[in-house]
């Protein structure tokens, strides 16, 4: 059963894709059919706003550096995490990787075009296979980020949780009857701004939104329903900062939050008991708050042996390696 009957659906339409003509922002990503340029605005964009992506020409840079797939599938590890650097969630550059050799050597280095086979891709979820699928071919394939199930939520005035299995099962439902077969670029671009704009998460401007008289919401503002928020996990870390002749140490990272990246050495709180930190640094990842107190020694006050994976760099080559953004700036403010 559609949402809207055939005349009304085709009236949405027309309304959107009008607006959208005459207020559609232009992105990087938005000016190119290149499906590896497309899967990286994707990848990226899945946890970094655009406003930070376009401040920071993050887009331009990554793509200046893996133009292609062949750059990004014969890079190491720590050229890719280098690159990615700043943007956080590093399995997204690692499933980028995968991809582009899958792509090489399943595909014969052209992208599927119809989502479906785009799935089957490392890494590629329903929202990305429909992504790639509709911008960089044109194809009809619906998409739901979290823009667009704003949107729906409140157009349909749905009060279930958005992030329930149910939820998701009807946003996709509602997505794929809206969609403009003739013209799925657009609409899905249209639908998604739409979002981010007049049908914005705290002040949406229900007065000025061109497919208003087609939403049903009576309090949009307190839409969409999701599900409780995990609560943050706090953590203290008690990082150890030794250079001699201008090496620093540093430490392999292992685990899914460290693995490929270096890290200043951590030791345990009796451990460093007995020495004082200089200062202490906070900042935030996934559901996690990290204080992290940094203690500058010399060699000779290491309170054990070197662990494994701990080793001394060159300063002058720190800028080479791929180290996280906190620890970046921690390492810069005990520097200076």
């Amino acid at each position: 059963m559609t949402p809207f009957s055939p005349a009304k659906l085709k009236a949405f339409r027309a309304a959107l894709l009008t607006w959208f003509d005459k207020n559609g922002k232009s992105y990087p990503w938005r000016e190119t059919t290149d499906p590896w340029a497309i899967l990286v605005s994707e990848m990226m964009l899945q946890q970094t706003t655009v406003a930070s992506v376009i401040a920071n020409r993050r887009f331009e840079k990554f793509l200046t550096e893996f133009p292609d797939l062949s750059t990004i599938a014969e890079a190491s590890e720590e050229k890719i995490l280098r690159a990615w650097e700043g943007l956080g969630y590093y399995n997204r550059v690692r499933n980028l990787q995968k991809t582009a050799q899958a792509v090489l050597q399943d595909h014969g280095g052209q992208f599927p075009k119809d989502a479906t086979s785009l799935l089957t891709l490392p890494g590629i979820g329903r929202y990305t296979a429909g992504a790639v699928s509709s911008f960089a071919f044109n194809e009809p394939a619906p998409i739901v980020d979290g823009n667009i199930a704003r949107v729906l939520a409140r157009l349909f005035d749905y009060r279930e949780a958005i992030d329930s299995t149910t939820g998701q099962k009807q946003l996709w439902t509602w997505a794929e009857q809206l969609l403009d077969i003739e013209s799925p670029r657009l609409f899905n671009s249209a639908i998604m701004e739409l979002g981010q704009t007049e049908c914005s998460p705290r002040s949406p401007a229900c007065l000025t939104c061109p497919v208003q008289t087609f939403c049903q919401a009576q309090n949009p503002a307190e839409l969409p329903v999701k599900k409780p928020r995990k609560k943050f996990v706090a953590i203290d870390e008690h990082a150890i900062f030794i250079l001699k002749n201008d090496h620093l140490l540093l430490a392999e990272g292992t685990g899914t939050r460290r693995k490929g990246f270096w890290h200043l050495p951590l030791r345990t709180a009796k451990e460093i008991a007995h020495c004082e930190a200089a200062f202490t640094s906070k900042y935030t990842i996934t559901h996690h708050k990290v204080t992290v107190s940094l203690y500058l020694l010399e060699e000779d006050q290491l309170p054990n042996s070197l662990s494994e994976g701990e080793h001394f760099h060159p300063v002058n080559t720190l800028e080479d390696l791929p180290i996280p953004s906190p620890i970046r700036r921690i390492i810069q403010k005990a520097l200076t």
